[in-house]
C-alpha cells in the first residue's frame, strides 16, 4: 500500500506512519519540516497556510492508495489539500474529533448524534469543534462519503503525547508523596491509544471502508482507578493515591479534565459526552485496544528517554494541578476520601 501523511512527524500522524512502516508500506509525508520525518519515509516539505504551501505535494510524482489527514486548524487547508489529492489518491482519511458533536452529546451517542452548526468546509479557523466538522466535509466534498473516512477520535493516550494528559499525570507520580486522585476510584474513563488508533486507521484503508466511526477504548475497558494506578506502579511506587470524592475537588473550585487530566465528575454532561461514546461500530471493523498498563508503561518509557519533559503542542493549554492547591485540597480532605 502507498500512503500520504499529511502531518505525520508528531503523535496521531507519527504513530500513523510508524505502524505503516512496520506493515512494509510505502510512506510519503507532507510536513512544514519543523519535526524530524520518521526515517525510512519520503518527505515533502510545504506549508498548507501558505501562499503555494501545497507546491512540493502538486509538483511530486506518484499516487497514493489512502491519504491520512490530521489537521486541526482552519477548514480551508483541508478542502484545497483533498481536491489537489482527489485524482491522485484512492481514499481520504481525516481524524477528526468526538468534539464535532453538539454539546453535551448524551451518554451512549453513535455517529447519527447531531453535529456543531455552521461548519463550513471553505472557513478560516475559528473554534476547535467547527474547525474539525469543517475539516469532515471539506474531505467528502472531494472524496465523497464512498471514498473517504471520518475518524472520530476521542481522547488520544500513548506515546509522543503532545497535550499534556498522561506525561502530567506520569511525572506527578514520579515526584512521590500524596497524590489527589480524584475519584470515585471505580470511575469508567474511555481513551484510544494513539497506536491502536493508527492501526484501526490502516486496516480501515485496507477494508477500503467510508464514513464516521467514533474512535475510542470500549466501555469498561478502562477506570481512573486503572490508569492512576498504573502511573503510580510504573515511576516505582513512591506515590500514594489520596482517592478523593467529587465534591470536595468541584469545592477547592479545581477546573476537571485540565488541572486534574482526563477526569471529569461522574453522572456529568462531559462524563457523557467524553467518556460513554457508543464504538461498536468501530470495535465491529477491527479496533483492538491494548491494557491500560501497557499503554501507561510505554509512555513513561519514552517520556524519560527524551528526558521527562513531553513536548507542547502551542494550540494547547497546559495541563496539570498546582502543587499548593492539590497540598490544601488533601490536608482539608483529612480521612474523607473516596474507597
Amino acid at each position: 500500500m502507498r500512503l500520504l501523511v499529511l502531518g505525520g512527524t508528531e503523535f496521531a500522524g507519527r504513530a500513523v506512519v510508524e505502524a505503516a512502516l512496520g506493515r512494509g508500506w510505502e510512506v510519503t509525508v507532507f510536513h512544514r519540516g519543523r519535526h524530524g520525518a520518521p526515517p525510512g519515509v519520503r518527505s515533502l516539505l510545504g506549508d498548507r497556510t501558505a501562499v503555494d504551501g501545497l507546491a512540493a505535494l502538486d509538483e511530486a510524482a506518484g499516487e497514493w492508495d489512502v491519504v491520512v489527514d490530521t489537521w486541526s486548524a482552519a477548514p480551508r487547508a483541508v478542502r484545497d489539500t483533498a481536491r489537489l489529492l482527489r485524482g491522485r489518491a484512492g481514499r481520504y482519511v481525516y481524524v477528526s474529533s468526538c468534539s464535532v458533536y453538539a454539546w453535551p452529546a448524551p451518554a451512549g451517542y453513535t455517529e447519527q448524534a447531531p453535529v456543531v452548526a455552521g461548519a463550513r468546509a471553505d472557513a478560516d479557523q475559528t473554534e476547535y469543534p467547527r474547525d474539525k466538522r469543517g475539516g469532515e466535509l471539506a474531505a467528502v466534498d472531494a472524496f465523497g462519503a464512498d471514498r473517504s473516512v471520518l475518524v472520530r477520535a476521542g481522547l488520544i493516550l500513548g506515546p509522543y503525547e503532545n497535550v499534556g494528559r498522561l506525561p502530567w499525570w506520569l511525572n506527578r507520580m514520579a515526584r512521590g508523596g500524596p497524590v489527589l486522585a480524584p475519584g470515585p476510584r471505580v470511575l469508567p474513563v474511555q481513551y484510544v491509544d494513539v497506536r491502536d488508533l493508527a492501526e484501526w486507521i490502516l486496516g480501515a484503508a485496507e477494508r477500503e471502508l467510508s464514513g464516521p466511526y467514533n474512535l475510542l477504548g470500549p466501555q469498561g475497558h478502562a477506570t481512573i482507578g486503572a490508569l492512576l494506578e498504573a502511573c503510580a506502579e510504573v515511576t516505582g511506587g513512591a506515590a500514594e493515591l489520596r482517592w478523593t470524592a467529587p465534591e470536595m475537588i468541584l469545592q477547592a473550585g479545581i477546573e476537571p479534565w485540565t488541572q486534574l487530566p482526563v477526569w471529569v465528575p461522574p453522572d456529568s454532561e462531559a462524563h457523557g459526552a467524553l467518556h460513554r461514546a457508543d464504538v461498536s461500530r468501530a470495535v465491529a471493523t477491527g479496533l483492538r485496544c491494548r491494557p491500560v498498563a501497557e499503554t501507561v508503561a510505554d509512555t513513561w518509557r519514552w517520556l524519560r528517554a527524551i528526558g521527562g519533559t513531553a513536548p507542547q503542542r502551542p494550540d494547547r493549554t497546559f495541563k496539570g494541578l498546582d502543587p499548593e492547591v492539590e497540598a490544601k485540597v488533601l490536608a482539608a480532605e483529612g480521612g474523607r476520601g473516596e474507597p
